[in-house]
């Protein structure tokens, strides 16, 4: 892991950290619609939607510093690069997680993607993170469903991994698009930091 140590005398959120760190329920949860439209049509050019979605989950996590922020008691740290971590169905009808780096290169993040996730998917060991690691976001696609709010199953107030989960691809007015929920801790993340996660994953979307 490569990380800065954020110095609580000079971050203006240092305060809000100290005040959300007591707290005995300090997540919360935010759901958005994204728009994709643009995404299913490079589906013609054999784009893949889902690890599409990885990258923008990517892109939209590193575009905000706090989303790479992880608290270690009264320490907080910035990691430089954060590992995705989504759950990948096996061949034995379980599943496993996969752990793909961030590349802010898409062609080279997607043949990477690619590449870990079918390697998990043919069977491998569930490879659960048990907190030896918090250089992570953990990500979630549940295709089979148009959501309208999630949350997730958290271990307790000191976890502060960031949570991605996103849902349906629905057609609508012309156009596509989904629910994504973005779950943090209020000790590193205000609703400003999220608002701007949510415009960095459109951005990438529409880009990629």
């Amino acid at each position: 892991m490569t990380y800065d140590i954020v110095d609580l005398e000079t971050w203006p959120r240092a305060a809000q950290f100290r005040l959300f760190r007591t707290y005995q329920q300090p997540h919360y949860a935010t759901t958005v619609r994204l728009d994709v439209t643009h995404l299913m049509a490079r589906k013609a050019a054999g784009i893949a939607p889902y690890r599409a979605c990885l990258y923008a989950i990517g892109s939209g996590l590193h575009a905000v510093p706090e989303l790479c922020m992880r608290f270690r008691g009264d320490s907080v740290v910035r990691h430089q690069m954060v590992t995705l971590s989504m759950t990948v169905p096996t061949d034995t009808g379980s599943f496993g997680y996969a752990y793909v780096p961030y590349v802010s290169d898409f062609g080279t993040f997607d043949a990477q993607a690619k590449a870990l996730i079918d390697q998990v998917a043919k069977g491998g060991a569930l490879a659960a993170n048990t907190g030896e690691r918090d250089d992570l976001a953990y990500l979630s696609c549940m295709p089979w469903l148009d959501y309208t709010a999630i949350n997730n199953a958290l271990p307790g107030p000191d976890d502060c991994i960031p949570r991605v989960s996103w849902g349906k691809f629905v057609e609508k007015d012309g156009g596509w698009d989904m629910a994504m929920t973005l779950e943090v801790h209020h000790a590193l993340v205000d609703g400003a930091q999220v608002g701007a996660y949510f415009a960095a994953v459109q951005g990438a979307l529409d880009e990629i």
